[in-house]
């Protein structure tokens, strides 16, 4: 299981992201590279406690079972439904986006475990550090191999 404690991890995802460009073409969903970054932002924002969310119903029925398999190492499904907290639909600058994305990166793998939410996850519910940085880690792998990088 990846790890955005890590810093080889957080570099490599870092590279990557600079890899994006505003002629980056989707290989699958709606977003453009910019939503795409500030999309995976909300949901950092969210792992770094800056935003707290309640666990959705649907989440507290079935969530602890798609967690364990998300965190199993297998990969996200393609078109997966989306909160609509986490929604990015207007015209976004990817300039922008890349740095406070990048900042996120930075700020939670310089922060380690403690840095991380006691807070729920808006589906998954209860977390610890440890899948918080593994969920970061599949959730920004997932949207970057959607992009091509």
């Amino acid at each position: 299981m990846n790890s955005l404690f890590d810093k080889t991890t957080a570099e490599q995802l870092k590279q990557r992201i600079e890899r994006l460009t505003p002629e980056t073409q989707r290989l699958w969903g709606k977003m453009s590279p910019a939503q795409m970054l500030a999309h995976c932002s909300a949901a950092m924002e969210v792992s770094l406690g800056d935003k707290i969310m309640r666990q959705v119903l649907i989440g507290k029925l079935i969530g602890g079972r798609v967690k364990k398999r998300l965190l199993s190492g297998k990969a996200m499904a393609k078109n997966m439904p989306t909160d609509k907290a986490y929604v990015v639909s207007d015209d976004r600058d990817l300039d922008f986006e890349r740095r406070r994305l990048v900042g996120f990166i930075e700020r939670f793998q310089a922060g380690g475990p403690v840095g991380c939410t006691k807070g729920p996850h808006s589906f998954f519910g209860k977390m610890t550090p440890e899948e918080w940085s593994a969920l970061n880690c599949a959730h920004l792998d997932h949207h970057l191999q959607q992009l091509g990088v």
